[in-house]
């Protein structure tokens, strides 16, 4: 198969599976986006012959528009730009779980400071500001006093940006110190970790170490229902344990504790899994080259089908 890869900078992720589409003899054009012009009707000459688009855009901007416009193209994509737009908004991504019946940390969204401070006082202290666009942990905040509230919600009420106006507050979950990380595909897992900080914070990017983790059936049926939420693909799927975990130190015997249920706090469309891949048994890209390859085949078999 043709593959194409749309990026702004090649980083380990997406070394990583242009090695295993290479390795497996599938011609592979990589598409720097800050060199593309898009037209209405007519997609660049970069993307002819392609079979598939893979966006790894790091750009939350970008990845909205050129899916949009692979999309009028009738260019596959993966992610589709229904998922990119519901997936890139913290607020969209928490309605489509919400409405899909996803358990999810409550969420409030209000557009002026005097209703943000009703809603930090209603959740309580501590509760969690949140940028509705952003990654990576940035620019999020856990408010444990009202003077710190005013500060924060005041400060965002006088950056530039539209976005940072849109206050998106949502209850403090209390885990034990650490979050999941499942990376499948339309719903199916491929392999998950656990991020762990003594910070609230437990991303990778913000230094968490990772650790495989052992889905169970109750995970598994989240991160299928998750991912269906918002319209299938190569997804991170993020949750929370909920229930009493074991205050063993024993890594191995936390992991497999079996007394928990679980909220999802985000869906990500454009997914990193280096430390997954060095976390985990599975081989990652593999398996998403795999789907991939599934995926083109099923798309040309139905083409055939249909002519």
């Amino acid at each position: 198969m043709h593959v194409g890869l749309l990026y702004s900078r090649i980083r380990r992720d997406e070394k990583l599976l242009l090695n295993e589409l290479r390795d497996r003899g599938h011609e592979v054009t990589k598409i720097d986006v800050r060199k593309e012009q898009f037209d209405l009707t007519e997609p660049p000459e970069s993307f002819d012959g392609l079979d598939v688009v893979v966006d790894r855009c790091l750009a939350t901007s970008r990845s909205i528009y050129i899916t949009r416009f692979l999309q009028s193209y009738g260019i596959p994509v993966v992610n589709s730009h229904e998922t990119a737009d519901i997936c890139a908004d913290k607020a969209k991504n928490s309605l489509a779980l919400a409405d899909a019946g996803v358990p999810t940390p409550n969420t409030k969204v209000a557009f002026t400071v005097e209703s943000a401070m009703e809603i930090v006082e209603e959740f309580g202290y501590p509760c969690v500001l949140k940028p509705v666009v952003g990654s990576w942990g940035r620019l999020m905040a856990k408010i444990d006093s009202e003077s710190a509230a005013e500060a924060i919600l005041e400060h965002k009420s006088t950056l530039g940006n539209y976005e940072h106006k849109v206050f998106y507050i949502q209850e403090f979950v209390e885990k034990p110190g650490r979050d999941i990380r499942v990376l499948a595909v339309d719903g199916e897992p491929v392999a998950a970790m656990v991020r762990s900080s003594d910070h609230w914070l437990t991303n990778a990017a913000k230094g968490a170490s990772v650790d495989e983790f052992e889905l169970d059936d109750r995970a598994k049926e989240l991160v299928k229902q998750a991912s269906d939420a918002v319209g299938g693909g190569l997804l991170g799927v993020d949750l929370m344990e909920t229930g009493v975990v074991s205050e063993s130190g024993d890594s191995e015997a936390r992991q497999t504790q079996s007394d928990v249920d679980y909220t999802v706090h985000e869906v990500n469309h454009t997914v990193e899994f280096k430390a997954l891949n060095d976390a985990v048994e599975a081989d990652v890209p593999a398996t998403v080259v795999d789907w991939l390859e599934a995926k083109v085949d099923g798309e040309q078999s139905l083409a055939e089908v249909s002519a």
